[in-house]
């Protein structure tokens, strides 16, 4: 009796446990992944950007490289991601080009003058009193003449996505206010490295010296250096203005971006996301062309209240008389720019200078 009765309780646990296998591994099977093909799966893997920068965090290029990389988190859904590192932290101004090519980072923002050795036809941007207003600037970077400098890139392993601006350049100094060209005789100034930079210094009769951009203050301070040439929000954000006693606003010079990426990578990019960070990096132009203005503006104002640094503003007419100054470095280096580039330079600054922007 008391085994009949084992028996038949072996066999009521054996068929439960039959049935709760049956039906875990039906729930089981309800819950396996669709398959996806190779274009699904691919959209669903995180894109990583990393995004070097040589400038502080609170400057345009640095303010617009945050708003790209939210923009671009946003448009995408998260599916590209954007690491911004500022200030240096993976490259220097001089290594940061070498290392897009390299495939070392994949996005950099470089001055326009870095690009000049790779591609002379930048030069054309270094011009001074190249712009006489910031619709000038906008029409310029928006338009054919942008157009063309980034396409330029295409056969150098970089896709040039836009151009960014930060603003106009001024001159300071420790040695003396900067009027007129006569003023720079004998003066070691800060330069960029770039022919066009080096070639207008040197008709001033100053000592153009390339110097990394995170090596100017130290350079100031110890007076290797007299001066230099920069936009306010830099002059302001590095603090140049406490080691130096005078200050142009000159606009002689305008310091803008090219938005670069790594064209292998961009090219395995999904289009789907190549459309969305293209429409990010526009977004953020337009954003920072009316940005950078106002930073500018408002900076040069603390600059006045937090310094005892003489500061000094070219008239019309002295700006004219520069303007004139500098048109035989534009014959010079028509060769190297091309007439393209110069027909764009010439309708440019004849919408501006003859009818207003």
């Amino acid at each position: 009796m008391k085994l009949r009765h084992f028996i038949s309780l072996s066999f009521f646990i054996l068929i439960s446990v039959c049935i709760a296998i049956t039906i875990g591994f039906s729930f089981t099977s309800s819950l396996s992944p669709i398959s996806e093909d190779d274009e699904q799966e691919g959209l669903s893997e995180q894109i990583i950007i990393n995004f070097s920068h040589v400038v502080a965090e609170n400057t345009p290029k640095g303010l617009a490289a945050q708003r790209f990389a939210d923009l671009v988190r946003d448009k995408t859904e998260g599916h590209v991601k954007v690491e911004v590192f500022p200030n240096g932290m993976l490259f220097s101004d001089g290594e940061e080009i070498d290392a897009l090519r390299r495939g070392d980072v994949e996005m950099v923002a470089p001055a326009f003058s870095k690009l000049t050795s790779l591609v002379p036809q930048w030069q054309v941007l270094d011009l001074p009193f190249l712009f006489r207003t910031d619709k000038d600037v906008e029409r310029a970077f928006t338009g054919e003449m942008g157009k063309i400098l980034l396409e330029l890139l295409d056969e150098h392993d970089i896709k040039g996505l836009t151009l960014w601006n930060n603003g106009f350049k001024q001159m300071t100094s420790n040695r003396g206010p900067l009027i007129m060209p006569e003023d720079f005789v004998g003066q070691r100034f800060r330069i960029m490295p770039s022919n066009v930079l080096r070639e207008q210094f040197e008709m001033m009769g100053a000592i153009p010296n390339r110097i990394g951009f995170n090596q100017v203050y130290q350079n100031l301070e110890t007076n290797f250096l007299d001066g230099q040439e920069n936009t306010i929000s830099n002059i302001y954000s590095k603090r140049f203005y406490q080691v130096q006693n005078y200050m142009t606003i000159s606009n002689h010079g305008y310091l803008g971006y090219g938005v670069l990426i790594n064209k292998k990578f961009w090219d395995d990019i999904p289009k789907e996301y190549q459309e969305d960070i293209l429409e990010a990096s526009n977004e953020t132009s337009d954003w920072l062309f009316e940005q950078s203005v106002l930073m500018n503006n408002q900076q040069l104002v603390r600059i006045r209240q937090q310094s005892n640094i003489q500061i000094y503003e070219l008239s019309e007419q002295e700006h004219e008389q520069w303007r004139k100054y500098f048109e035989p470095l534009y014959k010079k280096f028509e060769g190297d720019i091309g007439n393209e580039l110069m027909d764009e330079v010439k309708k440019n600054q004849s919408k501006s200078y003859s009818r207003g922007s």
